[in-house]
């Protein structure tokens, strides 16, 4: 299967599901495979799936199957983004923004690219200078480097600061 985007993805899976339930109900209505593959090709043109393809599911629905979802499959899950990693991952960036990736997966055992996933994409964070930052301010974190940087009125502009010498 070719690689999609998040977006053309989704697209793609609901081209998918359409087409299974135009099989679906030309099943119903007792309408041969060579037919409906035909008019499949007819809708949807070079985007019909194949002849093969369209007589699996043809015959899936005549055997009683009633969803056009896919089934589960067994095996090695392709993806370990589960709630408690994304969790686990967040609470360990928060208490030291300065742990790489590899520390991160090997102190809750798993890849380095579900690491790196997680951290980008879900929890929206970069690395900068070994650090792990937001790309956007929440509110919270601009309230907090406001109330870290203290007054500004107390301060000294920085061109203006006296400068000092350390003898030894």
């Amino acid at each position: 299967m070719p690689i999609f985007s998040f977006a053309s993805r989704n697209a793609w899976q609901r081209l998918k599901f359409e087409q299974r339930e135009r099989i679906r109900f030309c099943v119903k209505t007792k309408i041969s495979v060579k037919q409906t593959f035909q008019m499949l090709q007819q809708v949807y043109g070079s985007k019909a799936m194949s002849r093969s393809r369209c007589k699996d599911w043809y015959l899936r629905f005549k055997n009683g199957r009633t969803s056009v979802d896919d089934e589960m499959r067994s095996g090695r899950r392709s993806k370990s983004t589960t709630p408690r990693h994304i969790r686990e991952i967040d609470q360990l960036v928060h208490q030291d923004l300065r742990l790489s990736m590899g520390e991160i997966s090997a102190i809750l055992n798993v890849s380095f690219g579900t690491v790196q996933a997680i951290l980008t994409s879900t929890l929206n964070l970069h690395q900068v200078a070994n650090k792990f930052v937001p790309r956007l301010l929440t509110p919270e974190l601009k309230q907090h480097r406001l109330q870290a940087s203290g007054p500004r009125q107390n301060r000294t502009p920085h061109k203006h600061m006296p400068i000092t010498f350390f003898s030894t």
